[in-house]
């Protein structure tokens, strides 16, 4: 019997959904027709169906239409989704060294070589990244692209234009948003005029910095009005300092329930957080809680900027990551900067990220793994306002398969095989050597996993 479904899967780990069971999927049309549990682990072996094939097969680059792909008990996810990036800035740091590692000398660094850059350079530059980042499993990005205005409306619509140029090149690999940061300290009538124009082009919302402003106050003001103009979300990257008097965080919120924004908002970073007493730290969370405020942390960019000022115990930088999860405001972690003066370090790979926010944060217990995974997916997607995201019947077929049994196996062993599938096609398949062999009960896997041979 052949197999006339567009893609039939057998064995696959669904831990979003159920652990320590397996399951069947069935897509036509670009969408999920049919999810399964099975009732055996291998049960669909024997039955008919079409020629069953392994994702080693698919490796190879062999046609398997009319194949049941048999996952072998490797995990199954949507596609995950890095909900703060900096794609224009990624590679830039031969361009823009900096030499003390400081959040100021990497703003300064990036500014004075940002009139330099073609567009081409920049959309270049913006390309790798994302398809780098699909290549680890991400399907959906929001980006944040720097918008110089000092330096000339020119410069910052080069960035712009590059931006929106990708986002219909990727379409259909790599959902994209972007989110214009818009300028501080100073409100001339030429920078307004652009980012009418940037948003009138097309950009997803509205971004900024407002904590490293000399009047904070008044440039969330702006950005709230503008927001409300044009009907689009706020990100902004709030309190990116060791400093405890930052908290802008707090005005945002207090601004958010004024505008009736709640759940249209989200913070960044939120670094000072660490560095406030408890009370005071508390006060904010619950301030933000109260403003339904959304969030992301930023463990790798801020393990390595924060705390430069600090001798014998230094600050980890990063921000009160159980406490926010704690008080019930979504909290995504995500990639922000990548190979460019303010982190020389990263890929895009929400495996490496998810690992480090484990480190930073004590998370590493079987829940807090799980609800890390969950950071890398639905809570990330929920701040994006994905539609119809997950394994789910009649939702669009978007995921990637992790060379791994288990939630705890892939944390722990950072495999790097995946196998990416969106928009009815294989997007990009990486081999590996790690997978240590498929096991018909995954609760198995830890006693065979120094008696399997490797395989590609």
């Amino acid at each position: 019997m052949v197999n006339t479904f567009e893609l039939h899967l057998i064995n696959a780990a669904l831990p979003l959904l159920e652990e320590k069971k397996l399951f069947e999927l069935k897509a036509a049309g670009g969408r999920w027709i049919s999810i399964r549990k099975q009732e055996q682990p291998g049960e669909l072996q024997e039955q008919q169906g079409g020629p069953i094939a392994t994702l080693s097969t698919l490796s190879d680059g062999r046609d398997l239409s009319g194949c049941r792909i048999d996952l072998e008990g490797r995990m199954l996810l949507p596609g995950l989704v890095d909900a703060h990036m900096h794609l224009d800035k990624a590679y830039s740091l031969s361009a823009a060294p900096n030499q003390s590692g400081t959040l100021y000398e990497a703003i300064h660094s990036y500014s004075r070589v940002a009139p330099m850059f073609t567009k081409e350079q920049i959309k270049a530059r913006m390309r790798k990244a994302a398809l780098r980042a699909l290549s680890f499993g991400t399907t959906a990005i929001r980006s944040h692209i720097d918008f110089h205005l000092r330096t000339g409306a020119e410069v910052a619509m080069r960035t712009v234009q590059a931006a929106l140029e990708l986002k219909e090149e990727l379409s259909g690999q790599v959902a994209l948003e972007f989110f214009p940061m818009c300028p501080y300290n100073s409100h001339t009538l030429l920078e307004q005029d652009a980012i009418h124009e940037a948003l009138q082009l097309g950009l997803d919302g509205l971004g900024g910095a407002p904590h490293l402003s000399e009047t904070p106050e008044r440039d969330i003001d702006r950005i709230f009005e503008l927001a409300a103009r044009y009907g689009k979300p706020i990100d902004l990257h709030a309190d990116e300092s060791d400093d405890p008097t930052k908290r802008t965080a707090a005005y945002i919120a207090e601004k958010t329930i004024a505008y009736g924004f709640q759940g249209c908002v989200t913070v960044d970073h939120l670094c000072s957080l660490s560095a406030m007493d408890e009370e005071a730290a508390a006060s904010v969370i619950r301030s933000m809680a109260d403003a339904k405020l959304q969030a992301v942390t930023l463990p790798a960019c801020n393990l390595y900027l924060q705390g430069r000022g600090d001798r014998g115990l230094i600050r980890r930088g990063t921000t009160r990551i159980k406490e926010l999860l704690e008080a019930g405001i979504p909290l995504a972690t995500a990639s922000d900067n990548i190979q460019d003066p303010f982190h020389p370090f990263g890929r895009g790979d929400l495996a490496q990220i998810g690992q480090l926010t484990a480190y930073a944060a004590h998370m590493g217990s079987p829940q807090e793994l799980r609800t890390l995974l969950r950071m890398m997916t639905d809570i990330p997607a929920s701040i994006l306002g994905l539609k119809e995201y997950g394994i789910a019947e009649g939702h669009p077929v978007n995921f990637v398969i992790m060379d791994a049994l288990t939630v705890d196996e892939w944390f722990a062993e950072q495999p790097a095989g995946r196998w990416v599938y969106n928009n009815r096609r294989w997007l990009s398949v990486t081999r590996t050597e790690h997978h240590m062999g498929w096991v018909s009960d995954p609760e198995q896997h830890a006693t065979q996993a120094s008696g399997v041979q490797n395989k590609k």
